[in-house]
């Protein structure tokens, strides 16, 4: 791995972070997401998730790669900061598992439930050149986030 590149990429992704927080000051909605970025230069992928949890350190994900999916699944509104105005009813599974890459190379394998893991599979499918829409189910439409009534709350869970 050409650690200049990754490095150069992480630095990207702390500057990701604050379009983050400029992008929730800006909207007032409690925006909580991610950002993510590729590249086919070096064969890097990076995604930056911001946790719902203001205190929670962003997760850095460097060339992630989905291992495992529950079975278990739920469906929640999702929006974008591709295309902000709308929202979507989303089916996700309530626990993936992600392997990434460290600044050194070595492989991590972490496990994300519920909120976080619904944040990180999202970036993962922006790497994958995926929006939230192609994973809606058919015949179920976007919905503009004047209508969308729970905007600024947290999804909720059983």
């Amino acid at each position: 791995m050409d650690e200049p590149k990754v490095r150069g990429a992480t630095e990207q992704g702390s500057g990701t972070v604050e379009g983050l927080t400029r992008a929730e000051n800006h909207h007032r909605r409690g925006v909580r997401g991610g950002a993510a970025a590729g590249t086919e230069t070096c064969r890097l992928a990076a995604a930056v998730v911001r946790p719902a949890d203001p205190a929670a350190p962003p997760v850095v994900l460097l060339n992630p790669r989905i291992t495992e999916r529950s079975d278990e699944a739920d469906e929640q509104f999702e929006g974008c900061l591709s295309f902000f105005d709308v929202r979507g009813l989303v089916p996700r599974p309530l626990r993936i598992t992600v392997e990434t890459t460290t600044l050194d190379g070595l492989a991590v394998t972490t496990t994300y439930q519920r909120g976080l893991a619904r944040l990180v599979h999202h970036e993962i499918d922006h790497l994958d050149d995926l929006l939230y829409t192609s994973r809606m189910r058919a015949g179920t439409d976007l919905i503009p986030v004047e209508q969308y009534r729970q905007t600024g709350r947290a999804w909720t869970y059983e």
